[in-house]
């Protein structure tokens, strides 16, 4: 993925509308809606380092999709963080079941379907 499908991810993620991270950025939402469309270009390196201060992520995680990791914190996805906030609002036992399935998947991980 690339810069303009990290960028929706991420302000849908969030759940911003697009002038609203206009307007955390100090940019015009025809900028940011410019960013969007399916020819569009990267912004110049000031613009998106606004675009990312405003969402609180790297430049580089809007660039290539990938986050720093340190010592202290990993940081996830959007899809990944979507998960995440659905397990933490479950009740304690749904998310014991939940946490069972994700282990049974992992210990015996089903084969790729092979295309025809």
């Amino acid at each position: 993925m690339g810069f303009k499908e990290n960028l929706r991810d991420e302000i849908s993620y969030q759940g911003l509308m697009i002038k609203e991270l206009a307007a955390k950025a100090g940019l015009n939402a025809g900028s940011i809606s410019n960013y969007l469309k399916e020819n569009s270009s990267i912004p110049s390196a000031d613009i998106a380092v606004k675009i990312a201060g405003a969402l609180n992520v790297s430049v580089e995680y809007l660039v290539t999709g990938k986050r720093p990791i340190t010592k202290s914190e990993k940081i996830y996805s959007p899809e990944i963080r979507r998960l995440a906030d659905k397990l933490e609002a479950m009740s304690e036992r749904d998310r014991k079941i939940a946490g069972a399935v994700i282990n049974a998947i992992c210990e015996n991980p089903r084969p790729e379907p092979r295309e025809k």
